[in-house]
């Protein structure tokens, strides 16, 4: 960041002291600006050309980037680790307990030639679709590195997903290859991955071939599935050779990805190569301090955007540390025991993993976290008292950065800044080249005042559009309908006095009794600062001509929810937050629903309170849980 600083006062003439100038910089000239990231980045393209950015005519939707540019994504993220040793670790993998693998560079471009070679026999090319049904393991980022070299766009999803869930994604996009597992662990078990499998080939008249990966090593039949082969046996005929990387425009397809699909079929979102590109090194190089010495985490599925996030820090010649199962088997010292041991730089998880090591009393004082300069926290608000607790508890003297931005962007609209202070409770700062502002119902801009995350500015990461959207009716209508001409995101957010940003949790999701919005995290975050609660979640019910606040609660074991605990709760939101804050119902619930990447669903719960029907079940993680919020007799007074 300090470096980007030098490089734009020698560019402009102007001394650039502090991030506030930097970023006034980065939104009001932004040719200027990622025509540098690129250049310092080092990013490769078979001719960039002259032109950096249009603006459309004013129109954000008709904004474009670098489009007289020739590049191929998986040949950035593969040419920076040249410049390493042969035998440096590019991937390191543990799948829980019962995998352990280490990948060298050479060995990630021979594999990635070999399976390159095979998808072309195949006749996979520019435009086809290939998905992977796959656990975040180094086979994983292979494949899609195969996939995206030949330029063809990648979509995976965890294996954790239900047959109707994979379809109702896979089957909008009509992929020709699927990758699969013939099993994973979660744990300590191992979850079985053919019977679903086959179920998935039946309902994916498109697929040519599956490969499967044989990950958990059990002796399994493929009969009964079509046309599939073992990973091995797919890439045995092909010997390692000079990749070949197909340059493309830099809005060429590279990613689909899904929305969470709670209120609906998932949305297909399409993602430039480009835009992922340049957006994703300028938040790893700049916001995360991420180096070619770095090892980078992130604890994620690959139904959740952060594994996209992640494997894009291969463009900064960054060892790529994975994980996948569960972060607490066999014990809440898991991934720690993973940092110590593999000197990993930068740490990234969920704000719920972090309040989950809060409730459990995990300390890691018995841990070495030497190496550890970054922890980073997305998918939900991280409340004041996590900072607390990762600053106590963690480590002293690292960046605790809080993130937020979405699979819509594939990347970030708030984040870190290295050389900036942390405040508890905030994020740090809006992203470069992210012109983010707050504004009211009316579409006015307003300042240390809640309101909607709008983006006035186009960015190179926008969508290049929805799949199966021909006329892109969809895509304006989610995210340019609300305020024309300006990017709606659908969060609830303020900006703070010190710069920083509070994210309140999703708009669709705020409060609004007698009319006055209040953001759902405000809630959680004094409810779940008592021990014998373990989580939280807040609807708002339609009652008798207005709104109420009902707040269900998960009890710790061996806890009651009585009257004494129910004013105490009250007492502490009345005090802590407003008057209006306090709920009119609390109710206790056995579990809360979710969707797969973990974050709760408010919008499901307040359609089963109301009596509506959960259009897509298949999104949610644990869909039992929905039947707790029916017909509660309380809910009727």
């Amino acid at each position: 960041m300090a470096r980007l600083m030098g490089l734009v006062a020698e560019q402009t003439g102007r001394p650039v002291d502090d991030y506030l100038t930097l970023h006034a910089f980065s939104i009001q000239q932004p040719e200027r600006f990622w025509d540098l990231v690129r250049r310092d980045a080092g990013l490769i393209a078979h001719g960039w050309g002259d032109h950096v950015f249009s603006d459309g005519g004013g129109n954000i939707e008709k904004a474009q980037w670098f489009n007289e540019a020739k590049l191929n994504y998986a040949e950035n993220l593969l040419a920076h680790g040249k410049e390493k040793s042969a035998t440096d670790d590019a991937i390191i993998f543990r799948g829980e307990d019962k995998v352990s693998t280490r990948i060298s560079w050479d060995e990630l471009r021979a594999d990635v030639s070999r399976l390159q070679q095979a998808l072309l026999s195949e006749g996979v090319g520019v435009g086809d679709r290939v998905a992977g049904y796959l656990p975040n393991m180094a086979h994983t980022v292979i494949a899609m590195l195969a996939v995206t070299s030949i330029g063809a766009t990648w979509s995976s999803c965890s294996p954790d997903f239900g047959v109707d869930g994979v379809v109702e994604r896979f089957g909008q996009i009509e992929p020709t290859v699927l990758f699969a597992v013939e099993g994973y662990f979660y744990n300590g078990k191992r979850h079985d991955g053919l019977e679903k499998l086959a179920k998935v080939q039946a309902r994916l008249p498109t697929l040519k071939r599956t490969v499967v990966i044989d990950y958990t090593e059990t002796p399994e039949t493929l009969d009964g599935l079509i046309n599939t082969t073992l990973w091995d046996d797919y890439l045995a005929p092909f010997s390692a050779r000079e990749l070949q990387f197909t340059a493309l425009a830099f809005n060429h397809p590279l990613f689909i990805m899904f929305s969470s699909g709670t209120t609906g079929v998932p949305k297909c979102i399409v993602h430039g190569a480009g835009g992922t590109l340049i957006q994703h090194v300028k938040e790893h190089l700049y916001h995360s301090n991420i180096k070619a010495a770095d090892r980078v985490f992130y604890f994620t599925t690959c139904g959740w955007m952060m594994w996209n996030w992640l494997v894009s820090a291969l463009a900064s010649g960054a060892t790529l540390v994975l994980y996948d199962g569960s972060p607490f088997y066999p014990g809440a010292e898991v991934l720690f025991d993973y940092v110590e041991a593999e000197g990993v730089s930068f740490f990234g998880t969920s704000a719920k993993y972090i309040d989950a090591l809060k409730q459990a009393g995990f300390n890691a004082k018995n841990h070495d976290l030497s190496s550890l300069n970054v922890m980073a926290s997305t998918g939900s608000p991280l409340v004041p008292e996590s900072f607390d607790y990762v600053y106590a508890n963690i480590k002293s003297d690292l960046q605790l950065a809080s993130i937020s931005g979405g699979t819509d962007i594939v990347a970030c609209f708030m984040l870190g800044n290295p050389i900036g202070p942390v405040h508890r409770g905030e994020i740090q700062v809006p992203g470069l080249g992210m012109a983010v502002a707050v504004f009211d119902d009316d579409g006015k801009s307003v300042f240390g005042e809640k309101g909607e995350l709008v983006c006035r500015r186009a960015f190179p990461s926008m969508p290049v559009g929805f799949w199966n959207d021909a006329d892109g009716a969809k895509y304006r209508a989610a995210y340019f309908e609300k305020f024309p001409g300006v990017w709606h995101h659908g969060d609830y957010i303020e900006r703070m006095i010190s710069g920083g940003i509070v994210v309140y949790g999703r708009s669709d999701a705020t409060l609004n009794p007698g009319g006055v919005r209040i953001g759902t995290a405000e809630i959680y975050r004094e409810v779940e600062q008592f021990d014998q609660v373990v989580e939280a979640i807040a609807i708002g019910q339609s009652w008798e001509g207005d709104v109420r606040i009902v707040l269900f609660v998960v009890m710790a074991d061996g806890c009651a929810l009585d009257d004494a605990l129910i004013d105490a709760i009250n007492k502490r939101i009345r005090s802590q937050c407003t008057p209006r804050h306090v709920p009119a119902k609390i109710i206790a619930v056995a579990d809360i629903p979710r969707t797969k990447s973990g974050k709760i669903t408010e919008l499901a719960v307040r359609d089963v309170v109301e009596g509506r029907e959960v259009k897509n079940k298949q999104a949610l993680l644990n869909p039992d849980a929905l039947a707790h919020f029916a017909n509660l007799d309380t809910l009727k007074s």
